[in-house]
């Protein structure tokens, strides 16, 4: 139970509750002493000053004063502290009888209440400050009461503050832990295998922050578990095709219901050469997935590069009718790349493009941007509807989906692979798109700098 996060909330908040309501009673109560004292102090200050008035009245003056002082009880409990002064501030009471009749030994007077006669100052009450006066302890006055009072209403208050802070904190507690017991809840749904789950975001704390990302991650986990079966079948069904074509031949050759030819060892030869591409293409996928695609770097000229997969192409290009040239400057800044590799991408990338481009033409350009070089491979054929672009790396993805294989035999996985070898070299490649309008894939690659790479 105590490991509940709900509990622990709750008994944090009710900690700080009492501990804000014991120091609010405990200032409360202090600060109240000490100006209900001074408040008492100062009325008793002028009610004494007022019977001083009346007795110099009624005597003519002050003489026996000390006597009358002892005697009267409104003067008993703060005797001890009492200094008179008369209107020349000579002592008459306060600094024992040895200094009676001698001048005020001080420069200065401390706070004093004056006593007046028929508006003449006639003498100075002063109610010594420094003496650490602590009345009888069996003293019951109303101003004891009057704090007593209050110290209690402090603790009643901190009493109370503290059981609102338990009703307030259980209530707060299970609020914020509310969304994380839904998290739970539907990360061990996600464990039995319903992927895909949402969770409702209700704010836009660090909590809902959590379940925004918390949901993303599903509906990535379940695009990937679609995909994972979807590549599972597309493997499965581009495995069989080869197989199937190699398998009814080498039936027929050992009942001898085919004769072998040319012909038909070229076609079983292309099949296999299928076969080989498919597995080529998968280990290179799963050498980039674990991190161990090996990249041979060196300082790259791009416009050669470029220019080396535009004459591999030309004549494919020109078979079919279509214009290929290449479109770079000659002071383009090197790349830092592995040079086979990165052919591997832009060979991947124009078949596509003469394969799904019947009229026009394909340009292969470079251009400097900033610290990095862009390789484009534009082309003029059918596009890529906007709805399939975020999809188009995927593997075994492809826009046309009613046809599982290309005439030329491509595993649909050429994409995909082009994408893993940019990310292996920091790069990044994207596609812009207009259906009708043509295709431009963008190599972006960090430039050579010397002494760096």
């Amino acid at each position: 139970m105590m490991r509940s996060l709900s509990v622990k909330l709750t008994l944090a908040f009710l900690a700080v509750g009492i501990a804000g309501a014991a120091l609010v009673a405990f200032f409360v109560g202090f600060r109240t002493r000490i100006e209900f004292n001074s408040f008492v102090d100062t009325q008793s200050h002028l009610d004494m000053a007022v019977i001083l008035g009346n007795y110099y009245e009624e005597n003519g003056g002050w003489e026996d004063v000390n006597s009358f002082i002892h005697q009267d009880s409104a003067f008993s409990f703060h005797e001890a502290r009492l200094i008179l002064l008369d209107a020349d501030n000579i002592v008459l009471y306060g600094f024992g009888p040895e200094n009676d009749g001698k001048p005020y030994p001080f420069d200065r007077l401390p706070p004093s209440q004056p006593i007046e006669v028929n508006g003449e100052t006639v003498g100075q009450l002063i109610l010594n400050p420094d003496d650490n006066y602590i009345s009888p302890p069996d003293r019951f006055s109303p101003e004891d009461s009057f704090l007593r009072n209050v110290n209690l209403a402090a603790v009643a208050s901190a009493i109370t503050a503290s059981v609102f802070a338990l009703a307030l904190g259980s209530l707060l507690a299970r609020t914020l832990t509310r969304p994380i017991r839904e998290l739970t809840a539907v990360t061990q749904s996600m464990a039995d295998g319903q992927l895909g789950q949402q969770v409702a975001v209700r704010t836009k704390d660090e909590i809902g922050e959590l379940a925004s990302s918390f949901n993303q991650m599903s509906h990535d986990l379940a695009d990937a578990s679609r995909l994972r079966k979807q590549m599972t079948a597309d493997i499965a069904h581009d495995l069989r095709t080869p197989l199937t074509v190699l398998r009814g031949y080498t039936e027929g050759l050992k009942k001898g219901s085919l004769a072998g030819s040319e012909k038909l060892f070229n076609i079983m030869h292309e099949e296999v050469l299928l076969l080989q591409h498919l597995v080529e293409d998968l280990r290179t996928l799963s050498l980039a997935d674990a991190g161990e695609l090996k990249l041979n770097k060196r300082a790259i000229d791009p416009k050669a590069l470029l220019e080396r997969t535009g004459l591999a192409y030309i004549m494919q290009a020109e078979e079919k009718g279509l214009a290929l040239r290449v479109d770079a400057p000659s002071n383009l800044p090197a790349i830092f790349v592995d040079g086979e590799r990165m052919t591997q991408v832009l060979n991947n990338l124009v078949s596509n493009a003469l394969r799904y481009t019947s009229t026009g033409e394909i340009v292969l350009s470079g251009t400097a941007v900033h610290e990095t070089v862009q390789l484009q491979i534009k082309d003029s054929g059918v596009g890529i509807p906007a709805e399939e672009l975020p999809y188009i790396f995927n593997r075994f993805y492809r826009a046309d989906q009613s046809r599982h294989r290309t005439v030329d035999g491509a595993s649909g996985l050429g994409l995909a692979i082009a994408k893993a070898i940019v990310d292996a070299h920091d790069g990044k490649i994207t596609a812009v798109s207009n259906p009708g309008a043509g295709t431009t894939f963008i190599i972006t690659l960090p430039r050579f700098v010397r002494g760096i790479n």
